[in-house]
């Protein structure tokens, strides 16, 4: 009997657990005004800034609704050929591939150099004159539909070998704990001369004084530097490094003005299986399968763990609706990764007129992005008021406070988003549909909440036996028996 008890308060402490999931740096979000919005706004990008070989676009991070949620979104299209210089940020970053394939580099601290050249390879370049043989961390392939998961603090890189531009969606998650430096989100470049794509945008468009000559001492062609190395002496760098001090000075990023995404000259190489190799591989380990040993044999660790899942597959759709569309999830449970940086995604299609049936997220803030069309979109807060009633168009971002009600339809051909939720297991909860709350209550108790009679009850809680999407298509107005 204690025993059958002990295991009862197990499982309800377990049951809270999840219901309350959430990091300890959001909590304090929670307990300021910054959710006690009146009004909620489709935003596009209001920052734009120019490099050599693509752009970066960014989202005011001071703005309300986004204060609300904790987040900073910034959006950057890579050209061909283009390299995203490598950095790393203050925050766990969710990163959702819009269109486009590549490479990137996510450099783990103290992991080894497990992609290397054979001896032999390194003997014969030696002998004809080349470089050394090279080593260095695993190269990961994107494409398009990809959700990308960068711990706080995990420099990376990323290479455009396609023929189109890489367009790729970034969420910060600035509220998160593993961020103990302030609300704002950094980037910490280690090459070139980048601008703060951030710092223009929050301050409205305008520049602060410093950047101001900085940005005019660029454009003068004088010296200029805004990368790590910059304020280090060349003395301590090439001490570091072992190599000569003329060479340091070229970390430093003199008079580079090529920003954050630069042009590589010929082809990029480095060590990597043939692009056809590591597509078998992910299609052998499947949507949340088995961890697939690597090529020296070891089990996933910290150093291999995966960080990307396609969530754009129609075929691992997890809700699909013939006439109404499909809803892809990646959470926790199928990329381990997010249980660490507390984040998580949703990837959505609706067809023409077809609708999301209303619903509410219990344990999140979700971020929505539209990828192509348009829907109209209606949320609710907790005093039945509309904050939001309009269109959501391609390329806008709407926020979704925590248990705001939403439902979303779409108004064009093809309505596609994908939604970044502040929690790594986020749960939705709807409203309508076969598997709602309002199917899950006595039919005598809606009588009775609402005033109407027992058949009304019943219609209100059996005619739609979809569970999470409908189409116009499918309705219903029969009375149940």
């Amino acid at each position: 009997m204690a025993r059958s008890s002990s295991s009862l308060l197990c499982l309800s402490l377990c049951l809270f657990a999840l219901l309350s999931h959430t990091s300890q740096g959001r909590q304090q979000w929670q307990q300021g005004n910054e959710c006690q919005l009146d009004r909620i706004n489709a935003i596009e990008p209001d920052n734009r800034v120019q490099s050599e070989a693509g752009t970066i676009e960014t989202w005011n991070p001071s703005h309300q609704q986004f204060q609300c949620a904790g987040v900073a979104i910034v959006r950057r299209t890579i050209e061909p050929n283009g390299l995203l210089l490598p950095s790393y940020s203050n925050t766990p970053q969710l990163i959702y591939i819009v269109q486009g394939r590549g490479h990137t580099g996510i450099m783990f601290p103290g992991c080894p150099e497990t992609f290397e050249e054979s001896q032999q390879s390194g003997q014969q370049q030696f002998q004809e004159g080349g470089s050394s043989q090279d080593q260095h961390q695993k190269v990961r392939t994107f494409r398009e539909g990809d959700i990308i998961a960068i711990p706080a603090g995990v420099a990376h890189w990323c290479h455009n070998d396609g023929n189109e531009p890489v367009i790729a969606v970034t969420v910060h998650d600035t509220s998160s704990h593993l961020n103990q430096l302030d609300n704002n989100p950094r980037n910490f470049y280690l090459a070139g001369n980048p601008q703060d794509e951030f710092q223009e945008s929050q301050q409205g468009g305008r520049l602060s004084r410093g950047q101001d000559e900085r940005r005019k001492r660029r454009q003068g062609g004088s010296t200029s530097c805004n990368n790590l190395f910059c304020g280090l002496d060349s003395s301590f760098i090439a001490e570091a490094f072992n190599i000569d001090e003329s060479l340091a000075r070229k970390l430093q990023g003199e008079n580079d003005n090529r920003g954050s995404i630069v042009r590589v000259e010929g082809q990029l190489e480095f060590v990597q299986p043939p692009r056809r190799i590591q597509e078998e591989r992910q299609q052998q380990g499947g949507r949340g399968g088995r961890f697939q040993p690597l090529a020296n044999g070891l089990e996933e660790t910290f150093c291999s763990m995966r960080l990307k899942e396609n969530i754009g597959d129609p075929s691992r759709a997890d809700i699909f609706t013939p006439e109404a569309g499909r809803i892809t999830t990646v959470n926790s449970h199928n990329l381990p990764v997010l249980r660490w940086i507390q984040l998580s995604a949703e990837r959505g299609v609706l067809y023409n007129e077809a609708m999301r049936l209303p619903h509410w997220n219990l344990n999140a803030n979700s971020i929505i992005y539209a990828i192509r069309g348009q829907a109209r979109v209606q949320i609710v807060n907790e005093n039945g008021n509309s904050v939001f009633d309009g269109e959501l168009r391609e390329g806008q971002v709407l926020t979704v406070p925590q248990n705001f009600a939403v439902v979303k339809r779409c108004e064009s051909d093809r309505f596609e988003w994908v939604s970044f939720k502040t929690n790594d297991n986020a749960m939705v909860n709807s409203i309508a549909g076969r598997t709602s709350a309002i199917r899950a209550i006595p039919a005598d108790v809606l009588a009775n909440a609402w005033r109407v009679s027992p058949e009304e009850a019943r219609r209100l809680k059996f005619n739609r036996q979809e569970t999470h999407l409908a189409s116009s298509r499918s309705q219903s107005f029969r009375a149940v028996a």
